[in-house]
């Protein structure tokens, strides 16, 4: 068993749920509403992870539209929101995890109630003891969802890991002082993310996520290790110094 305050935050779109097709199908369709030019495949992909609002503000200047584009968005993302698949691999994963002590939580650009109706077409929500979205603080690449969420669980920074595949969450996760571990198989698979946002660890399955937390908490765990015995050393010397 690990210490409880060992703490997971997953993002969501991307890295639980396979719903980046989705996602672009989604605005496209929702530009095209707005008889605006759609935007492509791999722009959408790059404000991925954002809250809403600033994912559109991102795509077009048409200030003015932003309100339709978000609503005719939301409508569409709603009409195909039931072929969305959960990524191989995520629900035997988030059981060992949780079997082994660690504390999950969820930090997404998503809203809460489209979060929770996720969370609840795979019946994920008992998994996760904490959650932040883009409607309850600040968005991402802010560190907010990662600071409250430490807050709220009592974690510290050491112990707090942040998963995700996009650029915003390693961003978040740096600017938080946190652990990120990046995963290659959403937005990350196109774009490739450790070049976009350099992370010291990347997953390419969902499954292996498991054993580069545990990884990556022995680095930690031996790293703080090293750092008392030199501080131990350091006074020691001091003392005898002093003598």
């Amino acid at each position: 068993m690990v210490n409880n305050a060992s703490l997971i935050l997953f993002d969501c779109d991307g890295t639980l749920t396979d719903s980046h097709g989705l996602i672009v199908r989604a605005m496209q369709l929702a530009f095209c509403d707005c008889d605006l030019e759609p935007p492509t495949s791999t722009a959408v992909q790059q404000v991925t992870g954002l809250s809403l609002s600033l994912a559109v503000a991102g795509l077009t200047e048409a200030v003015d539209m932003h309100e339709r584009i978000v609503a005719a968005y939301r409508s569409h993302y709603r009409s195909g929101e039931a072929d969305i698949q959960l990524f191989p691999g995520v629900r035997e994963t988030l059981d060992a995890l949780k079997d082994r002590g660690y504390w999950l939580g969820i930090v997404t650009g998503k809203s809460k109630p489209g979060l929770m109706q996720a969370l609840d077409l795979f019946s994920l929500r008992d998994y996760f003891y904490v959650i932040r979205t883009a409607d309850c603080t600040h968005s991402k690449p802010h560190p907010a969802m990662v600071l409250e969420s430490m807050e709220e669980m009592g974690a510290q920074a050491c112990n707090t890991h942040v998963i995700g595949d996009a650029v915003f969450d390693m961003q978040m996760a740096r600017a938080a002082g946190v652990q990120a571990i990046g995963v290659s198989y959403g937005a990350g698979r196109g774009w490739r993310l450790p070049h976009r946002a350099p992370v010291p660890r990347v997953a390419e399955q969902f499954s292996r996520i498991a054993i580069v937390v545990i990884i990556t908490v022995m680095i930690v765990t031996r790293m703080a290790k090293v750092i008392v015995l030199e501080c131990r050393a350091s006074m020691s010397n001091c003392y005898r110094t002093e003598e």
